[in-house]
């Protein structure tokens, strides 16, 4: 049986320390399994990763942070064209809560999605979550997963020893929002032109 969760919509400039401090804990536990470079960006309390989101879906039940999903509206480049989508990061449920059907209430964001008037949702996940996305993701015209994608980001940092930017060939996530997916531009390759939120 799924837990009770109270979402919370709030733009990041509503965020208090002690929210911050929360999703921190929150990130560490949440992706400090998946091994200690994943958790590292969330050290000192700092909540996000790499671009900081526009706004924040927070997922709260008795025992706090429940579940986590970012957006951050931007323009990226899909081949030639230029879209604009709100980017989804930032996603992550609770260790103990997983397997409970709490994915599938991030649905909620949907309604909060159109008010952001952007035509699609965008988002990148590792081939090794195909599974776990494509459950979540299992009505039809919910969203695609389109394979076979470089997405091409600068990184969150600068570092002297390393590019400015970096390709990843991940898997694809377009939610239709304002257009349907029909809609989406053709091309395997994306600018991101800035870092993965």
């Amino acid at each position: 049986m799924r837990p009770p969760i109270q979402w919370r919509t709030c733009w990041e400039n509503e965020l208090e320390l002690s929210d911050h401090i929360q999703l921190s804990a929150f990130f560490r536990a949440a992706y400090g399994p998946t091994g200690t470079f994943n958790a590292r960006p969330f050290e000192g309390f700092r909540s996000w990763a790499g671009a900081r989101p526009e706004l924040r879906f927070i997922g709260y039940d008795s025992r706090g942070v429940a579940a986590h999903l970012g957006a951050l509206r931007r323009f990226i480049k899909v081949g030639d064209a230029d879209v604009l989508v709100a980017e989804l990061g930032l996603y992550a449920v609770r260790p103990d809560l997983e397997g409970l059907g709490v994915p599938h209430s991030v649905r909620a964001m949907y309604p909060t999605l159109h008010l952001m008037g952007v035509p699609f949702g965008f988002g990148t996940v590792r081939h090794a979550l195909k599974t776990h996305i494509t459950r979540l993701l299992d009505r039809p015209g919910l969203a695609s997963i389109i394979p076979g994608i470089r997405v091409r980001s600068t990184l969150a940092e600068v570092y002297p020893a390393l590019p400015p930017t970096r390709t990843d060939e991940a898997l694809l996530v377009v939610l239709p929002v304002g257009k349907p997916l029909s809609e989406w531009p053709p091309g395997t390759t994306i600018e991101r032109n800035g870092p993965e939120l």
